[in-house]
């Protein structure tokens, strides 16, 4: 009986001591996780961000297809194209692994002039690939906000024209002139924030401005943005613009309302609406385009006029930059129908004293110029040096900007009523201009860094502390002459908002060929010497432009992308104006943002 009963025992430990082992690995493996992964695959996955907001992130295929069509090109974050440049690439991303955070927005307004900046400081875009669009679930709670940050009020003076870069204009404005309209658009926040674009032409019909991550008219660098986000066209039956979303993921939004399709999920266009100066359309949800339409003076202008901008956003390290460069031009004046005015102001601090330099500035030459005695002097004379110093005097006297300032280079065009032109320019700091005449380049300005020589020996002369060698800056400012910065200027009298006046030029169209303008900021000329400026606008005149083309347009941009590909570090603007009689076109009034 006693060893019948022994084996018994022991064999029950034994099972024991097997179910034991298999619910350690029971635990140990957790197979019913695979029961649950099949449905997890099945949701979007989602990201919270600040307690509040759920990311869906969401492979665009549309977008992948796009991007494949590029030929295997790499993309820049501002949509210079470079053939086999790895170190550029965003990485290809197998799955949704990319979960980026949700960058706060700071309005900053800035009281002296009517337009609002926004500084956005996003994440890196590179991390995601060209063809990858990141969806965000809609957010009720977002759109108050987005009227309280944009207000209508809150648009392009109308003083300056122009566009692309438009600020007249790329700078990002697209200047569309069709029908007796012309449409200005600015992107105001978000990753691509200060970019501008702009075009003429002459077939409404044919017009049509595409806004997206991927060969578009207006590019934005924005992981929320579809490769072809949104399209405006001009409705030549109703003479209005319109603007239809393009079946995007995340949709659009036009002053806080949606535009899309109902049904996002099924990619269909949305239908047309409307435009009208001041509106805001927002992509996603961080970048918002601004847009101007404005009516377009019958009066033609007798020369080419192109303009182009890049705030280089990511060329020092890695580093943002906002954009505070501001190009504006007015052909002619209000109601003075013999001048015109092209300018640039290049901020430092902030980008309020060059908007505000830049709004100031033609309204001063205006009011000067609109005495019809001195308007006569002007003509007769042949010289603008008294009305230039004056325009910068009560310019730099109506500034209220304490610690921001700028550089301002302004380029005076006006004619004796014939086929003679005159140029003459007045400026302060270190944004250039260059005047090419029968194959001879002229350089209309002076350099106002602390290095310059002739500098140097301006501020030494005027019995202040003299300049140590090697010095190079003032107060941390490596320039001497400005408008605003006027703190600074009341702790060192070295500083000067004194104007450098160059000699009248004058351009005779009838007699001479391939006379050409060109101001541009120091981000262009940091890296392209004026001979090299003269040899690509030569290169560029010589190819042939379709009908409707802007070729000034086209050789801004061909100048701009010289700079973007030497890999400039600082925000770069060109404005280009061609005096050759075969590219004329009617003018387009935008103001620069």
């Amino acid at each position: 009986m006693t060893m019948g009963m022994i084996p018994q025992s022991i064999v029950g430990i034994l099972l024991l001591m097997l179910l034991l082992v298999l619910l350690l690995i029971l635990i140990a493996c957790k197979p019913w996780r695979l029961c649950l992964s099949s449905s997890s695959r099945s949701r979007s996955s989602s990201l919270k961000i600040g307690g509040e907001l759920e990311r869906p992130l969401v492979s665009d295929d549309v977008d992948a297809h796009d991007d494949n069509n590029e030929g295997g090109r790499t993309y820049d974050i501002e949509g210079a194209c470079y053939q086999n440049d790895g170190l550029l690439r965003a990485p290809r991303m197998e799955g949704l692994v990319h979960k980026p955070r949700l960058p706060p927005v700071s309005p900053h307004v800035t009281p002296q002039v009517d337009s609002l900046i926004l500084e956005v400081v996003p994440d890196p875009v590179e991390d995601v690939s060209v063809g990858q669009t990141l969806k965000y679930s809609p957010l009720a709670g977002r759109l108050p906000d987005v009227q309280k940050h944009f207000r209508p009020e809150n648009q392009i003076p109308n003083v300056k024209p122009g566009s692309q870069s438009s600020r007249l204009p790329e700078s990002t404005a697209k200047v569309i002139d069709h029908q007796g309209s012309c449409l200005s658009l600015e992107v105001i926040s978000g990753p691509s924030s200060g970019q501008r674009c702009s075009v003429q032409s002459t077939n409404a019909s044919r017009v049509s401005v595409t806004l997206g991550r991927v060969s578009s008219d207006l590019l934005l660098k924005d992981s929320e943005v579809s490769g072809k986000h949104a399209m405006i066209n001009w409705n030549a039956d109703k003479k209005k613009w319109e603007v239809v979303d393009m079946g995007s993921l995340n949709g659009t939004l036009l002053n806080s309302r949606p535009i899309n399709h109902h049904d996002p999920g099924s990619r269909q266009w949305g239908r047309p609406v409307e435009l009208s100066s001041g509106d805001i359309i927002t992509l996603g949800t961080t970048s918002n385009v601004q847009v101007n339409v404005t009516t377009k003076s019958e009066t033609r202008i007798p020369f080419g006029i192109g303009m182009a901008s890049d705030p280089m956003a990511l060329r020092r390290g890695g580093k943002k930059l906002a954009m505070e460069d501001v190009c504006y031009y007015s052909w002619p004046l209000p109601d003075i129908q013999e001048f015109g005015v092209f300018g640039i102001c290049d901020g430092h601090g902030g980008a309020a004293a060059a908007k505000s330099a830049s709004k100031m500035l033609p309204e001063k030459l205006a009011s000067i110029l609109s005495d019809p005695a001195m308007r006569e002097k002007v003509i007769s004379q042949a010289n603008a040096a008294d009305v230039l110093k004056s325009a910068f005097s009560q310019t730099e006297a109506s500034l209220t900007n304490y610690y921001e300032g700028c550089t301002a280079t302004v380029l005076l065009v006006w004619t004796d009523g014939g086929k003679r032109f005159f140029a003459q320019c007045a400026n302060l700091g270190d944004s250039a201009c260059v005047v090419n005449v029968d194959g001879e380049p002229i350089k209309m300005t002076e350099d106002h860094r602390v290095s310059s020589h002739s500098e140097r020996l301006r501020i030494n002369g005027i019995g202040e502390k003299p300049l140590r060698d090697g010095e190079t800056r003032l107060c941390g400012l490596n320039l001497a002459r400005m408008l605003g910065d006027k703190f600074l200027k009341q702790q060192d009298a070295r500083f000067s908002s004194e104007p450098y006046i160059s000699e009248v030029v004058h351009i005779d169209q009838s007699s001479s060929s391939g006379c050409f303008a060109l101001l541009a900021s120091d981000g262009f000329w940091d890296v392209v010497s004026v001979k090299k400026a003269v040899q690509l606008v030569q290169q560029a005149n010589e190819k042939e432009h379709a009908e409707g083309e802007n070729p000034a347009e086209k050789t801004a941009n061909v100048l701009l992308n010289e700079a973007r590909a030497l890999r400039t570090k600082d925000n770069t603007s060109v404005l280009f104006l061609d005096f050759d009689t075969k590219f004329r076109s009617s003018p387009c009034k935008v103001t620069a943002a």
